[in-house]
């Protein structure tokens, strides 16, 4: 007569078919995906604590993400919790042993940290990109020219772009590969910023020779080309004219250009 087999002995012959260094590799998959939950939120707390959901408001990342239901702590503390999660994973692979795991563990297990440092630092750059593109059009919003809108998106970029080189190099983009982008960015920019701003940087040389000078002052009625009317405020960049209910705002460079004239009673 045959003794019938309990599920218990037949879970206990099954467990004792796995060899235990699968049962490890499991036990660190599951602290790995514990570890990098707890590891997310307590990132998330420190993140909110230092104040960077109030610092990453208004900027065009925290917009974007804003669009997919995330935010900047969001994305870093996910980023982090995924980290954890990733080095479990290769960790576990290279104790069960699976083929071909030893081949790539090494290079891999160096790889990782570089690669979360890497986007972490690019969305660093992204976001103080974004406020330092803030900050510099607050401070030049009184200055009516358009060119003005160039400095800001070029000061934007230009942290965005040191970021994605530093970036880079986390990855292991060769360092002189890095230096010659540097310098062509910085030629770039330095081209493309005169070109673009060459009316302003005339108004602004023109508004220091009349503010040294001062050729007319406020109250003083003049006029400059077709504009007459009475000087209502003078700065580096521009001069304001008031005539007949209307403001006329001239850069300092054509009235430097076109000359003019102060009229007396």
């Amino acid at each position: 007569m045959s003794v019938p087999i309990t599920v218990q002995e037949t879970v206990s012959e099954v467990i004792a078919l796995v060899p235990p260094r699968i049962w490890l590799a499991l036990f660190i998959v599951i602290f790995g995906v514990i570890a990098g939950y707890l590891v997310e939120v307590v990132n998330r707390r420190l993140l909110e604590r230092a104040g960077v959901p109030a610092s990453t408001e208004g900027t065009a990342f925290e917009r974007t993400v804003r669009g997919f239901g995330l935010s900047t702590v969001t994305i870093i503390a996910k980023l982090s919790n995924y980290f954890i999660v990733g080095i479990a994973v290769l960790t576990a692979l290279s104790v069960a042993d699976v083929q071909y795991t030893e081949l790539f563990w090494g290079d891999v297990a160096t790889f990782v940290p570089r690669l979360f440092i890497a986007i972490v630092v690019l969305i660093v750059g992204i976001v103080v990109g974004d406020k330092i593109e803030l900050y510099v059009a607050e401070r030049l919003r009184g200055v009516k020219l358009p060119e003005t809108g160039v400095i800001s998106t070029v000061a934007k970029y230009s942290v965005v772009y040191v970021a994605a080189l530093i970036a880079l190099d986390q990855i292991g983009v060769a360092t002189l590969a890095l230096i010659v982008l540097l310098a062509a960015y910085a030629f770039a920019l330095v081209v493309l910023t005169a070109l673009a701003t060459k009316d302003l940087l005339a108004a602004a040389a023109a508004g220091v020779f009349l503010l040294l000078r001062h050729p007319y002052g406020i109250g003083d009625e003049v006029k400059v080309a077709d504009r007459r009317g009475i000087v209502q405020e003078v700065d580096l960049f521009v001069t304001h004219i008031e005539t007949d209910g209307e403001e006329h705002v001239l850069p300092n460079h054509i009235v430097f250009r076109e000359g003019i004239v102060r009229i007396r009673d």
